[in-house]
């Protein structure tokens, strides 16, 4: 059971959760059933008091001399995400990398699952994309009220992201995955988070090695 707290828990904590919870997973394939803090910290790169810090605040979960329980933990950090109950997500944007989102398998695994995709060319709708169709825009309300979505993704080119991020939250939807390189513009109850692979990618190239940039 989670802690009663006065204040809400930071984003940086709430995005180290899933981190967590990857490599949890692995170990429980690999048959594992106990873990420290101390070699979640070794194996993640993270220093083993925040670790345990950060699940400090949705209760207690390790022993004294023991660690963690993969398993149990596991259960916990799903219920904390959510993850322990089907999320239906809506993706608009059926061209290569919405298609290949629509594919990924880890979707199914984690409860967040695609459960329409809609795109505003005409040739695209009703083609398959893993057992969906696609769906004109215009279905996009409906679908979305029908199947309680909450969630959109949206992976459009940048002038129709602005638009279709309109479109979703006046459907009812309450989160949304922008890959979109834009920033998009909502009410302050809507919760946004940008993934631009471009801007990752940008920053990424200032850290590789140029010795004649390099300052001693």
């Amino acid at each position: 059971m989670q802690k009663e707290r006065e204040q809400p828990i930071s984003d940086t904590v709430i995005k180290r959760l899933p981190i967590y919870l990857r490599y949890l997973t692995y170990l429980e394939r690999m048959g594992v059933r106990t873990v420290s803090s101390y070699q979640m910290g070794k194996e993640l790169g993270q220093n083993p008091a925040q670790i345990r810090k950060d699940l400090a605040y949705f209760g207690e979960f390790g022993r004294k001399g023991i660690g963690y329980e993969v398993g149990y933990l596991i259960k916990k950090i799903r219920q904390i995400l959510h993850l322990d109950q089907l999320i239906p997500v809506a993706l608009v944007g059926a061209g290569h990398l919405g298609t290949a989102l629509a594919r990924y398998n880890a979707f199914q695994q984690d409860n967040m699952r695609i459960v329409a995709i809609f795109d505003h060319s005409p040739l695209k709708a009703g083609r398959d994309v893993d057992g969906l169709k696609v769906q004109p825009m215009k279905e996009l309300k409906s679908t979305i009220q029908e199947k309680d979505i909450r969630v959109g993704i949206i992976t459009v080119p940048d002038y129709a992201a602005q638009e279709v991020a309109d479109q979703l939250i006046e459907a009812g939807v309450e989160a949304i995955m922008n890959f979109a390189p834009i920033i998009i513009h909502t009410p302050p109850n809507i919760r946004v988070h940008h993934a631009d692979l471009t801007t990752e990618l940008h920053s990424l190239a200032y850290y590789l090695r140029q010795p004649e940039y390099m300052v001693n």
